[in-house]
């Protein structure tokens, strides 16, 4: 096992701005939050509109759509790599660093990369849970509250949070907001098109989940 790290950024472009160069290749995935985007690279492109998303191991262009756009862009990199070369440049488009986060993966070994969005209704419970493999979650709207290794975690619309994995989490909207997030995970790939969650407890596996899952990526990786 190696370390890597996967991290996240926003990056917010102004209406018809672009990269000044393009994004350098990698695992990545762009969740469009809001606007409209053209997003290209060595293969093929699209033009995609809020809540969608995009994978690519290829560099990379971005030109935002005539009202703008705004992105949580999520990377894989080697453990070594800054998280400043990861910041995107142009006119018009402000790329701010949120969160990075270790993972231990095995160098040359093969993964699934998942993309999708939880929505939380108000009051909603996710209950104790692990999944199998590490994940970066980004609150796009609402509230909600963490709880893991005996911490609890207050987070607010546009905060990202880390999940490891293997470690107990539960979570929950409070009564007023909804507990709606985008998050990327890396799974095994046996988990292509499969739910990744796993109770803690006996009595919480048959209760009602009121959460919905929207996947927009799963795509196999190598590193």
């Amino acid at each position: 096992m190696a370390d890597y790290i996967l991290r996240v950024y926003t990056d917010v472009f102004t209406g018809k701005a672009t990269l000044s160069a393009p994004l350098p290749g990698g695992n990545r995935g762009i969740y469009i939050a809001d606007g409209m985007a053209t997003i290209r690279d060595d293969r093929c492109g699209a033009t995609l509109s809020a809540n969608s998303a995009w994978f690519s191991t290829d560099d990379t262009t971005v030109t935002a759509g005539a009202d703008g756009a705004r992105f949580l862009r999520y990377e894989l990199v080697a453990g070594d790599i800054k998280d400043s070369d990861g910041l995107a440049q142009g006119d018009g488009v402000t790329s701010t660093h949120k969160l990075s986060a270790a993972v231990d993966l095995e160098p040359g070994g093969g993964y699934l990369w998942r993309c999708d969005r939880v929505d939380i209704p108000p009051s909603g419970i996710a209950y104790t849970h692990v999944h199998q493999g590490p994940g970066i979650r980004c609150l796009l709207e609402g509230g909600f509250k963490v709880e893991t290794g005996g911490e609890t975690h207050v987070i607010a619309a546009g905060e990202p949070w880390f999940e490891a994995g293997p470690v107990p989490v539960l979570a929950y909207a409070p009564d007023d907001k909804p507990g709606n997030f985008s998050r990327t995970m890396i799974l095994p790939r046996s988990l292509k098109g499969k739910s990744s969650i796993s109770y803690v407890h006996e009595e919480d596996k048959d209760k009602p989940k009121r959460q919905k899952y929207t996947i927009f990526l799963d795509q196999f990786i190598e590193i």
